[in-house]
Parts: structure tokens; C-alpha cells; sequence
């Protein structure tokens, strides 16, 4: 049965969720940088389930939310849209945590940290973006969306030097074809994170 405040309210609950959401891969970045800072002893998968978790409930009640709410505070399309594309960045993130694991006695001396900070970077960003969708101001989205394409632009070059490295020679074949996949990974997770702040910013430019 529908709530007065469902039929009538103004769908604020989505931006609460959409936060959520962004909160949660951004926290599953944060747990990847620390777990590839020390590369001590065996990483603990645990941060990065609770992340998945935390962002797949929000994903359901969006979903949720779209079927039971008559009024939403900007487009459907847009909601789906945006929560689709954080959905998909702790995914990318525990694929990431999950492979290292297996793989950690074949990665010595490579260390993924400096890209692991980049996407927390990125990640960051975008619970920023998400945060002021509640006002629509433009020039402050602007910014952020300027911030994360260059962190963006970043990425893009230290995957022209992980190549270098990888034609380098000084690499066994095991190595190299680590290498690529885990690099590939986290440019993958770092696009997810442009794809989510594309989507905030141009619902902003629909809405401002």
C-alpha cells in the first residue's frame, strides 16, 4: 500500500540511497589502498564484501524505491543510470582484491598502491559529485567533473609506463601477464568512476 509521503512526497529517499551507494565503493577503494600498502601478509577480503553488500541493498532500494515512488526528484532513466555505474565500481574492486589474493606470491616488487590511491582519488570524487546532486548547482559540479577526468587523464598515462615495463624484458611471462590484468582492472574500476561522475554531471546540466 502507498504512503501519502510516497505519493506525494518529493523522492528525496533517492538521493539518500544514491549517497549510500557512493559511500560504499569509495569505502571499498579506501580498503584496496590500504590492503596494497602493505603486502605483508595475506589480505583480508572481508572490507571489500561488506562493501559489496552495502551496495547492492542500496541498488535494491533504488530499485525498489523506482517501482513503489509516483514522484522521483529527477528522471528515472538518470537514477537507474547512476546507480548502475556505482554499482559496478566495488565490483570491479573485489575482482581486483579477490585475484591479488590468489596471486600474491607471484607479485614481489610490483607495486599497485600508487594506481590503488589514484582510484580512491577517483572514488572520492564522485561521492562529492553525488553529494550536490541535492542542489544542482553547476559550477561546483563543473569542477569536480574537470578534477576527475584529469585524475582520469592520470591513469591513462601510468598505463603507457606499466606497458614500458612490461616490454621491458625484466619480467618473467607469468609476471607480465599479471601485470597487465591487475593494471587493466584498476583502469577499468577508475573508468567506472568516470562513467558514475559523467552521469552526475550531465544530470545537473538537465536540472540546473
Amino acid at each position: 500500500m502507498f504512503s501519502l509521503q510516497t505519493i506525494f512526497g518529493q523522492g528525496m529517499q533517492f538521493y539518500t540511497l544514491l549517497e549510500e551507494a557512493a559511500v560504499a565503493a569509495h569505502d571499498s577503494t579506501k580498503a584496496l589502498h590500504v590492503m596494497l600498502k602493505d603486502t605483508s601478509r595475506q589480505p583480508p577480503l572481508d572490507a571489500f564484501k561488506l562493501a559489496r553488500q552495502r551496495e547492492r541493498a542500496a541498488s535494491d532500494k533504488i530499485s525498489h524505491e523506482l517501482v513503489n515512488s509516483f514522484i522521483t526528484p529527477i528522471e528515472r532513466e538518470d537514477i537507474e543510470a547512476l546507480g548502475s555505474a556505482l554499482y559496478k565500481i566495488p565490483k570491479q574492486v573485489e575482482k581486483f582484491a579477490d585475484r591479488y589474493s590468489l596471486a600474491l606470491q607471484h607479485l614481489d616488487g610490483i607495486d599497485f598502491a600508487p594506481r590503488a590511491a589514484m582510484l580512491e582519488q577517483a572514488s572520492g570524487v564522485v561521492v562529492q559529485m553525488v553529494h550536490l546532486l541535492r542542489g544542482m548547482k553547476l559550477e561546483p559540479m563543473k569542477e569536480l567533473n574537470d578534477k576527475l577526468r584529469s585524475l582520469e587523464n592520470e591513469a591513462d598515462r601510468l598505463m603507457l609506463e606499466l606497458y614500458r615495463d612490461i616490454y621491458s624484458g625484466k619480467l618473467d611471462h607469468l609476471q607480465m601477464f599479471l601485470l597487465k590484468e591487475f593494471f587493466e582492472i584498476l583502469e577499468k574500476a577508475i573508468d567506472r568512476c568516470r562513467e558514475a561522475g559523467v552521469v552526475a554531471y550531465e544530470i545537473v546540466l538537465k536540472n540546473s
